[in-house]
């Protein structure tokens, strides 16, 4: 899986790096079904997250998410995330 993280109009700080790396170890289980994970976060008075995921059979996924807290923020969209990925997974499985 590629991973490809970017701040528009700003820069993370440590702290929120970390943060981000760590909630994305929440998606592991799915590493080899996904291709790339493509996050870019914009900040205006709220921070707004946008994900795209492409999977290995073509299909691909797109989350958005905003918040005024960096952290809450986040943590809806890999909760949205999650289920997402969860729901792809098992509509393959169900094909198979």
């Amino acid at each position: 899986m590629t991973k490809s993280i970017s701040a528009v109009g700003f820069s993370f700080e440590k702290d929120q790096n970390d943060l981000i790396n760590q909630k994305l170890q929440r998606i592991n289980y799915a590493e080899s079904l996904i291709v790339d994970l493509i996050l870019r976060v914009k900040e205006d008075k709220k921070y707004y997250f946008d994900v795209t995921i492409n999977f290995r059979w073509g299909a691909n996924a797109h989350v958005t998410s905003d918040d005024y807290d960096f952290a809450a923020g986040l943590n809806k969209l890999m909760d949205v995330l999650d289920q997402k990925i969860k729901k792809e997974k098992d509509k393959i499985q169900e094909k198979k």
